[in-house]
């Protein structure tokens, strides 16, 4: 088994990232997700739980097409959302071709220590192949693809976060020398506001709850 780690950060606020993660598709680096469906979505307590369902291209080198004819996969992504400890847990996992391969991912998205007006994804991942002989092959091809996915993961989440938050000028004067920005104030309440819309949002889509599969990559190790 491989197992990686590593932190990436989105300057945004942990209330916009909130918001955006249910709306990174489609951008110009996600041509490869061709379909999300939300299957689960509920209220326990005051977290949000969500299930979705996401169909992926599964491109292969040459000499994985001999063992793989499928050139799709579906992944399950369960999430967490909890306001109170300003965190998000996404686990994800694909459920096809996993006698090939196997690739459980958690990330965790919290206020960045170092700016709390940034979010700092948390990310682990764990691959996994049982083909004698391959194993270890696979792995480490499987390893390197998904480092190369990060940055593609991070770049597509950036485009649709400054697509639903861009750079605003409240009631801009004629004179574009004198634009007035959104002072702290504003901008809090504005967070405040789409926090409120967000919660009012999860109520109206909560659903009949279903067991939970996220848990199983905790105790996962390398």
């Amino acid at each position: 088994m491989k197992f990686f780690e590593g932190n990436s950060v989105l300057k945004y606020p942990w209330e916009q990232v909130a918001q955006g993660i249910w709306q990174r598709y489609p951008n110009p680096e996600s041509t490869h997700v061709l379909s999300e469906d939300t299957v689960v979505r509920k209220l326990v307590g005051c977290q949000l739980h969500s299930k979705r369902l996401l169909t992926k291209t599964n491109r292969m080198p040459k000499w994985g097409e001999r063992l793989i004819s499928a050139r799709n996969v579906n992944v399950i992504e369960e999430s967490v959302v909890d306001p109170e400890k300003k965190e998000i847990c996404t686990y994800t996992r694909n459920v096809g071709l996993t006698k090939v391969m196997t690739c459980v991912e958690k990330v965790t998205y919290k206020p960045c220590p170092d700016n709390p007006q940034w979010t700092v994804a948390e990310r682990k991942a764990w691959i996994d192949s049982k083909i004698f002989g391959l194993g270890y092959a696979i792995q480490k091809f499987g390893l390197e693809r998904y480092k190369k996915n990060i940055h593609k993961a991070n770049t597509g989440f950036v485009y649709a976060l400054n697509r639903l938050f861009p750079a605003l000028v409240i009631d801009a004067p004629s004179d574009p020398t004198h634009s007035h920005h959104p002072t702290l104030e504003e901008r809090k309440q504005r967070l405040k506001d789409a926090a409120r819309e967000t919660a009012k949002r999860a109520k109206e889509l909560a659903q009949e709850k279903a067991g939970p599969i996220y848990a199983s990559c905790e105790g996962a190790k390398s």
